[in-house]
């Protein structure tokens, strides 16, 4: 299993003096994730997925990019989730993951016009159309949910203290959930901020807690189209977050009815769409 740090030497150059000190910068390495499907006498594998990612939590960030991908719909459709085993190496083993789909669940061709390639920067890049990346997303369901500016003030503060790995690098992002009192029910963090979200829906996966339509994103970033797209995958109504929203964000949370929350800080927000689950 990965580290999600490694220790380096710095030069800690200052206006007084320069030395050199031991230090600790997250680790970051590809996971090629594959999938194996088909029926009992005729099983295919292929590689859908390399992502740039800090080792830790292997399964859920699988299970969460094929969910909100629209891959697969529930665990239901999984059979196995687990590092390969069956390359003839004794390296890299740890960076190959394959998850084994029920013979059940059909694959289609067009799903898959190309491999995606996920850098921890900028999300999964070089889809053929917006349409393409836009999955099949359900309209919000259930009660729209009230959260008080105040509570919101207090979410970034809380969500960047919960971030263990951070304290040490610097260099995380991370994904929190929580309760319209303002208590933190559960968070990821990765050196990329949708492999971050990723992991927290996978772990909800999992755990059988999906949708999470009671509780509140809070993002450590900017709010990209992508990570609207798997937050509605995971019935979540309500995004707030450090940075800036994109454009095609905002449309797509205004699409949807979703409340989308930037530049949050403890004592001012900016507001995109859905005010209504406000109490302002």
């Amino acid at each position: 299993m990965g580290v999600p740090v490694q220790p380096i030497q710095v030069i800690r150059v200052g206006t007084q003096s320069t030395e050199a000190k031991p230090d600790l910068v997250v680790s970051e390495e590809p996971l090629e994730i594959r999938i194996g499907h088909g029926p009992e006498d005729k099983r295919e594998q292929f590689s859908v997925s390399v992502t740039m990612r800090t080792p830790g939590n292997d399964e859920a960030l699988c299970l969460g990019f094929l969910f909100t991908e629209g891959i697969i719909n529930s665990m239901d459709e999984v059979m196995s989730v687990k590092y390969c085993e069956d390359l003839g190496r004794a390296e890299g083993l740890e960076n190959l993951m394959r998850v084994e789909l029920k013979p059940s669940v059909v694959i289609s061709d067009d799903q898959f016009k190309r491999n995606f390639y996920t850098t921890s920067s900028c999300g999964v890049c070089g889809k053929a159309s917006i349409d393409s990346i836009k999955v099949s997303c359900q309209p919000l369901s259930g009660e729209k949910i009230q959260i008080n500016k105040e509570v919101l003030f207090g979410l970034s503060e809380s969500l960047r203290s919960s971030q263990d790995v951070f304290k040490h690098t610097g260099g995380l992002h991370a994904s929190g959930l929580f309760d319209t009192e303002g208590s933190l029910i559960a968070h990821q963090e990765d050196v990329g901020r949708h492999n971050a979200l990723d992991k927290l829906i996978g772990t909800g996966l999992i755990k059988n807690t999906l949708p999470f339509s009671e509780a509140v994103l809070v993002l450590s970033g900017r709010i990209s189209f992508e990570l609207v797209q798997k937050a509605l995958r995971a019935g979540i109504q309500v995004i707030a977050a450090v940075g800036a929203p994109s454009s095609l964000a905002v449309n797509l949370a205004e699409e949807f009815g979703m409340t989308l929350i930037g530049f949050l800080k403890n004592d001012r927000f900016n507001v995109y769409s859905g005010k209504e689950r406000l109490v302002l």
